[in-house]
């Protein structure tokens, strides 16, 4: 999505990427393209899909035949709920300033979408490109409805529906806003290219002091993560590591389900679940190249590291399980498939396609050995592997950047904004310093994500009860929750 681009120093730095074709700095204000918005459209349509159906047939098919239902009917309802709330705040706490705390989240400015029209434009990473704000809105919505159903594959076969519909939107409103506004919200190029052209224009100590102080405002008009300088093209830590360390602490809480360890609890349809895996794969090219905001050559490149990631972390994790355990599986291969999804998504726009092979191939290996080796070792009820996949993948993948986007490893390299605005000029960059950042970013996440979630799981648990009763889960949530069952013959 947005994505992150770094202030490296007092001028600030991001992505050379981020302003592929970028145009020369322009007085008249720029219109939307309608081939950017066409794209940005297909793209909104595409992550939608994601979720629906692509995450519900996912792990749907992974569940036992008793709560394939349940799941599929948790997955329509977090999306269809995010939506709402999205539009009510969600987007207003996300994506404008919020005063004096605008380091952690915005405000209510935006609030029920007041204010936008179909003339309204938002900045992508190009000076002078713009596209209609409510494509941006609907494009960002869709993250948002995606991150929390992520979480019930953790929490899968075991929780009361009531009680999570609670948790969803006290989880999207206290730690998916505040993370995606520290992460992603900034002035835009323009802005930042206006502020820099006034202070190079300044004639006089006034008016250079004047300008100085309207450009370090412009630029501390960001989420902290941002000033920080962290890259996230498309979400690895405010979707991934959000979503993966929430649910981690879900398992912990909730407990093992009725049987673990004892009872078996293989999935009952592997084919829903490939179907839900190639719906993710084609659904992920939105999710990462529409994080662009524009059609473009970084599109172009977010995109092809999509396809080659994803299919080296598949053969990865392939490989490594024939050779542990004797047998390549369908449910290992995409598995890694979704493995490498999520690694690549913050390096997505960053690294080089050799990167992203490098990257996918370690992330199979990886993820494959959290989800067997360290899971059995510690005994955790983690269902679908969401810790394993999701956060691990993620913090891979975020640290990852902060390597593969050097250009000496054909990466993106840094670019700066302000020293000569609306022109391209590469930004300095150091591994370590740009290594640490990412890290900062990863432990803000885990932190925030994990320790916000365990008081919300404990608030929902005291006062709706967050486990159905035995019996409920013996007989399964689809008749004890929702009256109905998922196949009758």
């Amino acid at each position: 999505m947005t994505f992150s681009k770094p202030f490296k120093t007092a001028l600030g730095g991001l992505a050379l990427a981020a302003l592929t074709g970028a145009a020369a700095f322009a007085a008249d204000a720029p219109v939307p393209n309608k081939g950017d918005t066409a794209w940005m459209l297909i793209s909104t349509a595409l992550v939608l899909m994601m979720s629906v159906p692509g995450l519900a047939l996912f792990y749907g098919g992974l569940v036992r035949t008793k709560n394939m239902l349940s799941i599929m009917a948790q997955v329509f309802t977090i999306v269809a709920l995010v939506a709402i709330l999205w539009i009510a705040y969600g987007y207003s706490m996300a994506f404008t300033n919020g005063g004096g705390l605008n380091d952690y989240v915005g405000g209510f400015s935006k609030a029920f979408l007041m204010g936008i029209t179909p003339d309204s434009t938002a900045a992508t990473f190009s000076n002078g490109v713009v596209i209609p704000e409510l494509v941006y809105m609907a494009f960002q919505m869709t993250f948002a409805c995606i991150t929390p159903a992520l979480i019930i594959g953790a929490i899968a076969e075991r929780v009361r529906f009531s009680a999570l519909i609670v948790f969803v939107v006290l989880w999207v409103t206290l730690i998916y806003f505040p993370i995606a506004h520290m992460v992603w919200y900034w002035a835009g190029p323009d802005a930042l290219a206006t502020a820099a052209k006034a202070l190079a224009d300044a004639a006089d100590d006034a008016a250079k002091a004047a300008a100085q102080a309207q450009l370090d405002a412009v630029m501390a008009d960001a989420g902290m993560v941002f000033q920080w300088g962290a890259l996230d093209f498309a979400g690895g830590t405010v979707v991934h590591i959000n979503a993966g360390i929430a649910g981690m602490v879900g398992a912990l809480m909730i407990g093992k389900r009725t049987g673990y360890g004892k009872e078996l609890m293989a999935p009952h349809s592997l084919t829903m679940t490939m179907i839900g895996a190639a719906l993710l794969w084609v659904g992920w090219f939105g999710f990462n190249a529409g994080s662009n905001l524009e059609a473009n050559g970084t599109t172009a490149l977010a995109f092809v590291n999509t396809f080659v990631a994803t299919a080296a972390a598949a053969l990865s994790w392939l490989f490594v399980e024939w050779i542990a355990k004797g047998k390549p599986s369908l449910l290992g291969l995409v598995s890694g498939a979704v493995a490498g999804l999520v690694a690549i998504t913050p390096a997505c726009g960053y690294v080089g396609p050799m990167g992203a092979i490098v990257l996918g191939l370690l992330a199979g290996a990886v993820c494959f050995f959290f989800c067997s080796t360290v899971k059995n070792t510690f005994g955790y009820d983690d269902s679908l592997d969401v810790f394993g996949v999701h956060c691990v993948g993620g913090i891979l993948g975020a640290l990852a950047t902060g390597v593969l986007v050097s250009k000496g490893l054909g990466g993106t390299g840094l670019a700066d904004y302000t020293s000569s605005p609306g022109t391209l000029v590469e930004g300095a960059y150091s591994m370590s310093a740009q290594v640490w950042t990412q890290g900062k970013a990863v432990l803000l996440t885990l932190v925030w994500s994990g320790v916000g979630s365990a008081i919300l799981y404990k608030v929902v648990d005291l006062v709706i009860g967050l486990r159905v009763p035995v019996e409920q889960e013996r007989e399964g949530l689809d008749i004890a929750s929702h009256g109905e069952r998922a196949y009758n013959y």
